[in-house]
């Protein structure tokens, strides 16, 4: 293994716990597992999974054994890492309906024929009680509460289950079930991986490098990317939904993507800074718009910003919204697309100046709907057009 892929392996990482023993490792030309969990909680990737993904990609280039492990087991639990509440219960059919569609997005950066999948269920499913119980004398309640997460919601007087408690000590055991030489996570997720070192340990295993990742800021700029807090871009939004929302980003945010969703090292980013920001900010949105959808189709989202934003025109791909008969008023129609999340949205959005009914600033949104109203293009916000029919 030579420096120069030894580097790319450290970089951009929030911590590694165990570098000397991955050298020594990778020096010996030992190929690693490299194990990533990642539980089907909801139906869709954002970005942020991107950080680590990006990573895992990086090991699987480098010739070494990519296993995604799918927390299927793990899910009916809820990982509480970071959370200030019990997280809801899915249901089995959720879980697997999740998992099918986590797999279809993360082989958009994983190259599945080099990817090792496996499930936790295919081990916890066959445990006993007196396994389980075996597991929880591993660790203490005391060693629990240094988390943050945990003593925080007991000093506020906050609920934690005892399944959350076994939390941890499972995402552990899957790293015993694994072998794995090394875990890769979220900053947020250092305590649950280094459970994982101390079971390999007393298992008589290696202990295995632990690899955390920055969290990746929002599209707010201030907080980690959520979809709690609508910060966020997912796997699964539409190119030209994908295309707005990199475009919307601050400029200090705009070179974080493209460091931890680019990988570009901070030589690369120097020069980038030499670019108009607006520019800069293009590229990343194409680059980032191929890697899902093409290169064709990020090019044809980059015209059309181009014409909307630079030229001022409309886009050539809008879309028709017919509206019920029984709609009176310009605010009934609006509503009626359910374009909006609520009344309350759209008549802020009115209030702001941020609704536009054909190019103008809608003012009266009581206004009666008449027959002239058929084709009427509305612009919601700076990303949002369609045509009332």
């Amino acid at each position: 293994m030579d420096s120069e892929s030894f580097e790319k392996i450290c970089s951009g990482v929030e911590s590694i716990i165990g570098g000397d023993e991955l050298g020594e490792k990778l020096r010996a030309g030992k190929r690693l597992k490299v194990k990533l969990g990642v539980d089907p909680t909801r139906p869709d990737l954002t970005f942020g999974h991107m950080v680590v993904f990006n990573k895992l990609r990086q090991f699987q280039d480098l010739g070494h054994e990519a296993i995604l492990l799918i927390g299927d087991y793990t899910t009916i639990i809820g990982d509480p890492s970071g959370r200030s509440e019990t997280r809801p219960v899915l249901s089995k059919e959720q879980i697997e309906h999740n998992a099918r569609t986590y797999l279809d997005q993360a082989f958009k950066i994983l190259d599945p024929s080099k990817t090792t999948i496996r499930r936790n269920s295919e081990w916890f499913t066959k445990m006993s009680f007196e396994d389980s119980l075996h597991l929880a004398r591993r660790m203490t309640v005391a060693r629990m509460l240094e988390r943050d997460d945990f003593s925080k919601r007991y000093a506020d007087g906050v609920p934690i289950s005892i399944v959350e408690f076994l939390y941890p000590l499972l995402q552990g055991h899957d790293s015993v079930e694994l072998g794995a030489d090394v875990e890769l996570g979220g900053s947020d997720q250092l305590f649950n991986l280094l459970v994982g070192r101390t079971l390999q340990k007393e298992a008589g295993q290696c202990e295995q490098c632990v690899i955390t990742m920055p969290l990746l800021i929002g599209l707010d700029g201030k907080r980690k990317m959520s979809k709690s807090y609508n910060n966020y871009i997912s796997f699964n939004d539409s190119p030209k939904n994908m295309f707005g929302k990199i475009m919307s980003i601050g400029d200090d945010t705009m070179y974080l993507y493209y460091k931890f969703l680019l990988l570009k090292m901070d030589s690369e980013i120097a020069e980038l800074k030499l670019l108009h920001p607006m520019e800069c900010k293009k590229q990343l949105a194409r680059i980032l718009t191929a890697k899902f959808f093409g290169e064709e189709v990020a090019a044809h989202e980059l015209e059309q910003f181009e014409n909307v934003f630079s030229k001022n025109d409309l886009p050539d791909d809008m879309e028709e919204i017919f509206v019920p008969e029984s709609c009176r008023s310009i605010f009934d129609a609006l509503f009626s697309t359910e374009k909006f999340a609520s009344k309350r949205e759209l008549h802020r959005l009115i209030d702001q100046g941020g609704i536009k009914w054909e190019g103008e600033k809608l003012i009266d949104a009581e206004k009666k709907l008449d027959k002239k109203s058929d084709g009427i293009v509305v612009q919601a916000g700076k990303r949002l057009f369609f045509k009332i029919v």
